[in-house]
């Protein structure tokens, strides 16, 4: 009698919970190791700059599954432990402890870590990041016992981030490099909406600040940050938001092929046909866009794990979704759908008021919808999903006219 297959999946993240589990869905009955390198079982990150950090969600309201779930399934989940080493000929990974694990089939779900902020005094007490929820749950805490903060990046985390700060009454200052926060990815015509956002809640926002030294306090704690014009903006703690760099190492001390990511087919396949990567660190081929792309956000790590578990299994699959992601700061709610490169548009067409913040943006080029993003309007993102896939020149004037559905204006 042979002996069941065992599938190993690196990293007890949201992608990796989500590729167990549909290991079982699908009927997978053999032994699945899930390793994690953090104490605390799989968890989704969305809540971490918004709900949970701004005191709304519970704890438990984070994890993708109760802790029994793990044991009801057959999963054997091995947190605080760092896969080190893969032996793709052995068909083996070592971890931390020196144990090590054979596999037949392998699943990189390693995530990625947030790009370091490199000054002078960026290893002080008080300078933090938002990644893991210790990390929400520190500056939770520093929001209690400080008055101002520095947020350091204008992106996602340090626009969720300030916002969460204000909300429980901290005073902020956002610095970002930028002539506007989101300027790459919106374009001068919608990202002064954030801008004008966050001014209109007491955020100091300084455009253009390029950060030199994080100040010490004499005791080894930060206490401002000083910039490139010599200006010193004082602070309690400091929020480093930069973006993150995906987690490659053990994929290319493995000698799989790394480029911005792990790179895979639109199968989710690496270059070892029996290793598949998803997630935040997978650099994928997307069929609709024909081309790779990486996408760190939720949608990416909830749903590229089914496609991960079919290819894992030997079936057929691939992964083609529309991008999406989402936020909340204030009284502002946004999703946004599709891809575009920046400056890879050539129209902006709004439907709605930008001022009122109740608007659909749609990016264009050569007539066709690239992207849409619905603020503060509702049950439309699936048609703008619809308008992105279907690739059909579109009328910029029924785009704009609120009187005309926009599932009318979808083609194929």
């Amino acid at each position: 009698m042979m002996a069941k297959p065992t599938f190993v999946i690196v990293g007890a993240s949201l992608a990796g919970a989500k590729a167990a589990e549909a290991l079982r869905e699908r009927g997978f009955d053999g032994r699945i190791v899930l390793f994690g390198d953090e104490p605390e079982p799989p968890y989704e990150r969305p809540p971490l700059s918004k709900g949970y950090l701004m005191g709304k969600q519970d704890r438990e309201a984070i994890f993708v599954h109760p802790s029994q779930w793990y044991t009801d399934h057959e999963i054997d989940l091995r947190l605080d432990t760092t896969v080190t080493t893969i032996d793709r000929e052995g068909h083996a990974v070592t971890a931390s402890g020196g144990e090590t694990t054979g596999y037949d089939k392998l699943l990189l779900a390693t995530g990625a870590s947030p790009r370091r902020l490199d000054v002078p005094g960026a290893d002080l007490d008080g300078v933090l990041y938002l990644r893991r929820v210790e990390d929400c749950e520190r500056i939770k805490h520093t929001f209690q016992h400080s008055s101002r903060m520095v947020f350091v990046g204008g992106g996602w985390i340090g626009l969720e981030a300030a916002a969460a700060a204000r909300e429980a009454g901290v005073q902020a200052t956002i610095l970002e490099p930028g002539e506007l926060p989101l300027l790459r990815l919106l374009g001068p015509q919608v990202a002064p909406v954030f801008a004008d956002l966050h001014r209109e809640h007491g955020v100091d926002l300084r455009l253009t600040a390029q950060v030199t030294e994080i100040v010490n306090s004499g005791g080894g704690k930060a206490a401002g940050v000083r910039l490139a014009d010599g200006s010193l903006i004082d602070a309690d703690a400091v929020v480093v938001g930069i973006g993150a760099i995906p987690n490659t190492a053990l994929a290319a001390d493995a000698g799989l092929q790394v480029n911005k990511g792990v790179v895979v087919d639109a199968a989710l396949r690496t270059s070892d046909p029996d290793i598949c990567a998803a997630g935040d660190v997978a650099n994928a081929f997307h069929p609709m866009l024909g081309k790779h792309i990486r996408v760190e956000h939720w949608a990416n790590a909830l749903h590229q794990p089914t496609v991960a578990a079919r290819s894992m299994l030997g079936e057929r699959a691939f992964y083609d979704r529309v991008p999406y992601f989402f936020t909340d700061q204030y009284d502002l709610g946004m999703e946004y759908a599709g891809y575009i490169q920046p400056g890879g548009y050539d129209h902006v067409v709004v439907r709605g008021d930008l001022g009122r913040r109740e608007f659909i943006a749609f990016w264009l080029a050569e007539g066709r919808v690239l992207a849409g993003m619905n603020v503060n309007v509702w049950d439309v993102n699936d048609v703008i999903q619809q308008l992105v896939r279907s690739g059909g020149q579109v009328d910029r004037g029924a785009l704009a006219d609120p009187d005309t559905p926009l599932d009318q204006l979808v083609t194929g």
